[in-house]
C-alpha cells in the first residue's frame, strides 16, 4: 500500500497515512485514460455550425425550365446544392452529436489512474483539515504559499463558504468538493491540495 504525508495547513508534517491501492496505487495506463478524456472533451462540444439543406432553402418551388427540349440538364428547383443560392449537400447540422460511450467502470478506472499518477509525480497533498475563518483571498494565498504554489486544485469533502469564496479569484485555482472532481480538473492542475476527508470518500466511492 502507498503512504502518504498528512500535513496542516502549513505544510508542517502531522501523520502519515496508508491510501488504497485499488485508487492511488495503480500502474500507468495513458492510453486509457486518454481515450476515457476525449470522449470527455467531445461530449462537450455545441453543434454551433449549420448550413441549410436543399429542403431549407426559401423559393425553388418552380421549375426553372421545361422538362425536354432545351439541350440542357432537366431540372426540378433552382434551389439544388449545384445550383447558385442553392441549399449545400452534406454541410453541418446543429444537431451533430460528438459524444462517445463511456461507460461508469470506464470513467471510474480512469480517475483512480489520474489519483495515482498525482500521488506518483507528486503533485498530491493530503491536509488534515483546511479552515479559514473569514473569506479573505490573502489567508488562501498564505495556505497556497506554504505548499510553494501559486494555484492548485483544492478538494474538500464538505462545503466551506469561507474557503470557497476565498479562493475564487485567484488564478488557477479552483476549490470543489470529492464528487465533482474528474480527469480534466486533475490533469490540468499543477498541485491538487486534498482533505483527508476526501480522500477517504474517494477511496469508499471509488474502491
Amino acid at each position: 500500500m502507498s503512504t502518504v504525508s498528512i500535513v496542516d495547513q502549513n505544510n508542517n508534517e502531522v501523520k502519515t497515512r496508508e491510501l488504497n491501492p485499488a485508487v492511488f496505487g495503480l500502474d500507468a495506463d495513458e492510453g486509457f485514460v486518454h481515450r476515457v478524456y476525449a470522449s470527455l472533451a467531445a461530449a462537450q462540444r455545441a453543434g454551433t455550425s449549420a448550413v441549410k439543406t436543399v429542403g431549407q432553402v426559401s423559393g425553388g418551388g418552380k421549375k426553372p425550365f421545361k422538362q425536354k427540349g432545351t439541350g440542357r440538364a432537366r431540372q426540378g428547383t433552382t434551389r439544388a446544392h449545384h445550383m447558385r443560392h442553392g441549399g449545400t449537400a452534406h454541410g453541418p447540422s446543429a444537431d451533430t452529436t460528438f459524444t462517445s460511450r463511456v461507460n461508469k467502470k470506464e470513467r471510474r478506472r480512469a480517475l483512480c489512474l489520474v489519483l495515482s499518477s498525482c500521488l506518483r509525480d507528486g503533485k498530491l497533498t493530503v491536509v488534515d483539515k483546511i479552515e479559514l475563518p473569514e473569506v479573505k483571498t490573502k489567508g488562501f494565498v498564505q495556505m497556497l504559499n506554504a505548499f510553494d504554489s501559486d494555484g492548485a486544485l483544492v478538494v474538500l469533502a464538505e462545503p466551506d463558504r469561507n474557503v470557497e469564496l476565498s479562493g475564487r479569484n485567484i488564478k488557477n485555482t479552483e476549490v470543489l468538493l470529492d464528487g465533482q472532481i474528474n480527469i480534466h480538473n486533475l490533469l490540468k492542475s499543477k498541485r491538487v491540495i486534498m482533505t483527508e476527508a476526501a480522500v477517504e470518500r474517494l477511496e469508499e466511492r471509488l474502491s
